[in-house]
């Protein structure tokens, strides 16, 4: 569950960067198209934070990006300022009962023990809606574990297409992605921020499956590692990953209809498992192959 929070929303600013270590080695991510006679598109999965030194923008991703026109995204990151306002909005009720009074009692100490050695202060995090602190435990071992979303390939790829002159697109935008966790009924955001406490004494262990999954192009490992622990929570399960995946194959669907190559690049767990993209495109008689490199 913590791997699937982490994956929506990384960037926000949840706590101090770490020094991160190195990841050296080469890693060959899974890659697909979707293609007519006029029209490509590529898929790519992210792992939103890595450690340096991991090789995976080369060969074919690389290529794939060259050949594309246009970047799009899970959402295009806005500045920092406007983050923190939309947070700042959403994410905290300050009027509710203090978030530790709504956890089940076996759970309230190891959530005030994991926020304290986050430096989060109680004043702040009993005024978090439930879905916040989840996102917010979700990033603070893996950032402290040396992950970074500067490392991560929604950065480079970024900054790569800015420096080509490529047009960035994003499929949600920073205030969705927050009302997707806000709208969430009350007693899922809880078991949400209880199913990601239960995951703390496993996230460096998890995330190395994950990540070393991801690096070997296996999608089956991906999803076993981020989306299995959903099926004990359908409504987040519902809007996480199913109505997204979707949303996102109608956009496919509908920008296939005009010419060109476009790169999408989104979290990995939406490219792998039962109910993923390639498979929500079948609605469409569209077929996304994975590229052989």
């Amino acid at each position: 569950m913590a791997a699937t929070a982490l994956a929506l929303l990384l960037a926000l600013p949840a706590c101090a960067q770490q020094a991160p270590a190195s990841a050296k080695g080469d890693a060959d991510p899974a890659l697909w198209v979707v293609k007519d006679r006029d029209t490509t598109i590529y898929l790519f999965g992210t792992i939103h934070v890595l450690k340096p030194g991991l090789s995976w923008f080369d060969e074919a991703v690389k290529t794939a990006f060259d050949r594309s026109q246009t970047l799009v995204l899970e959402m295009v990151e806005p500045d920092a300022a406007t983050q923190q306002k939309v947070v700042a909005a959403t994410a905290f009720n300050p009027g509710g009962t203090p978030l530790t009074a709504q956890l089940s009692p076996n759970y309230r100490a190891a959530f005030a023990r994991a926020m304290d050695e986050g430096h989060v202060p109680a004043e702040a995090y009993n005024l978090m809606r439930p879905w916040f602190a989840a996102v917010t435990l979700s990033l603070l071992p893996v950032q402290k574990l040396g992950y970074d979303p500067a490392n991560g390939p929604e950065k480079v790829l970024t900054a790569a297409a800015k420096k080509s002159g490529k047009k960035i697109v994003g499929l949600e935008t920073f205030e969705g992605q927050l009302h997707i966790f806000d709208t969430l009924p009350q007693p899922a955001q809880v078991q949400l921020l209880e199913s990601t406490i239960d995951e703390l004494p496993k996230v460096d262990a998890t995330f190395r499956a994950l990540v070393d999954a991801w690096a070997a192009g296996k999608p089956e490992g991906v999803a076993k590692e981020m989306n299995d622990s959903l099926k004990d929570s359908p409504e987040v399960t519902k809007a996480l990953l199913t109505d997204r995946n979707k949303r996102w194959a109608a956009w496919i669907a509908e920008r296939m209809k005009r010419p060109g190559t476009v790169f999408i690049a989104v979290g990995a767990g939406h490219l792998a498992g039962t109910g993923s993209v390639q498979d929500q495109l079948g609605a469409y008689r569209l077929k996304a192959v994975r590229v052989k490199y």
